[in-house]
């Protein structure tokens, strides 16, 4: 699987942007977020918003797709938080990873995305080598249409494992990511190897 370096601030880091896309974030069409909400969004509505932009067909075919790399566009989303709207070509991931304290979600919109994930809430801090108990590994496939919401430290990687076609998604976060921590994995022995923060993804 390529992995692109620097990891970017979305779950499926992107290796750069769309052609002809600007800074500026990308409005969703029709009416989100509803007018009523205030505070910071939870999880769930991420959820929400990941889903809903997921199945705006307009949206999703704004998106060039690069044979070469991951490209990816910045959605504006709900209330403060850090949407992506991303495209995989096939057999692209992004190594294992978490989103230190922001909550997030993800959907599929187009093609089948793998998630492999880590069960168990790991330190925040303090530790460089891990090794994993029995039993954490979780594995989700995401076809079309399918998606998730994740707490904080949530640790894991996400994959188009096919050899064909792309993929496409969507991703949001609240708090807008303060950093992101990438590790490697040989068997139970999960390694932190570095610390990325926003000003690493401009």
């Amino acid at each position: 699987m390529s992995q692109p370096a620097p990891l970017s601030p979305a779950s499926a880091p992107p290796a750069r942007p769309a052609p002809g896309s600007s800074a500026d974030p990308v409005p969703l069409t029709g009416s989100w977020p509803a007018p009523s909400m205030t505070g910071a969004p939870t999880s769930a509505e991420l959820l929400d918003f990941v889903r809903h932009a997921a199945a705006d067909k307009e949206l999703i075919a704004s998106l060039p797709l690069d044979p070469q790399g991951r490209t990816w566009l910045r959605l504006e989303g709900p209330r403060g938080s850090e949407a992506w709207l991303i495209g995989w070509p096939p057999g692209t991931g992004t190594g294992w990873h978490d989103h230190a304290d922001s909550v997030g979600a993800f959907a599929t919109a187009e093609g089948v995305l793998k998630e492999n994930s880590l069960a168990v809430r790991l330190p925040s801090a303090g530790w460089k080598t891990l090794e994993l108990d029995d039993g954490v590994d979780r594995e989700r496939h995401l076809a079309a249409g399918r998606s998730r919401a994740f707490g904080t430290h949530h640790v894991h990687e996400v994959l188009n494992e096919s050899s064909v076609e792309h993929a496409v998604s969507v991703h949001a976060y609240y708090p807008p990511l303060p950093l992101m921590r990438r590790y490697s994995r040989s068997g139970a022995v999960l390694r932190l190897e570095h610390v990325e923060h926003p000003e690493d993804w401009q």
